[in-house]
């Protein structure tokens, strides 16, 4: 796996329908290195603390190769790194390999597999279409929150390198089908 593209977001004031809302789900490509730290990364706004960043959920990266499904739902968004609410694109991420409690060298950090990201409202806003909540759960396309356990400086073009694979575990595709069923009980 490697970073296409480290992405920050601002804090933004959106409407939504009547509603005014902040968020940080806008997140763009930077040109400089990033530093995840141990609760989130430097200088990206998080808003809803709630459900976003802290120590397991520092660091989230989506996979460049599930964007074709996406435009094809969505051909009319305007497409570029960061769309997911990403930090880090990844040329090649796959929920169904990548397993709980794995760890990774990324630069100079040192990042834990925590969980998948669960879809919000946000998204559908970004998206400008709440179907995508749905569309979201229904696939296994969730991307992977990181727990950063040594925090340094991470760039475009830096490569994942498996430190200790935790075969053992769930992926972050089961781990995520559970969350599902659960969603779906309640």
């Amino acid at each position: 796996m490697k970073i296409l593209s480290v992405n920050i977001g601002e804090r933004k004031t959106i409407q939504w329908k009547k509603k005014v809302l902040e968020t940080g789900i806008f997140k763009y490509p930077v040109e400089t290195p990033i530093f995840l730290d141990f609760m989130d990364v430097k200088k990206d706004h998080v808003i809803d603390r709630k459900h976003h960043g802290g120590i397991n959920q520092a660091v989230y990266a989506y996979g460049k190769n599930h964007y074709p499904y996406w435009k094809n739902l969505y051909p009319d968004v305007d497409w570029h790194h960061g769309m997911f609410g990403e930090n880090l694109t990844v040329d090649f991420l796959e929920e169904t390999e990548i397993h709980v409690g794995s760890v990774y060298q990324l630069g100079e950090a040192i990042l834990e597999v925590t969980k998948p990201r669960l879809p919000c409202n946000k998204l559908g806003y970004k998206f400008n279409d709440l179907a995508i909540l749905k569309q979201f759960w229904n696939s296994t396309k969730c991307g992977v929150y990181f727990k950063i356990l040594q925090s340094g400086h991470v760039t475009k073009n830096d490569v994942f390198s498996l430190l200790e694979e935790k075969s053992n575990q769930a992926t972050i595709a089961e781990v995520y089908g559970k969350k599902r069923v659960e969603k779906q009980k309640n």
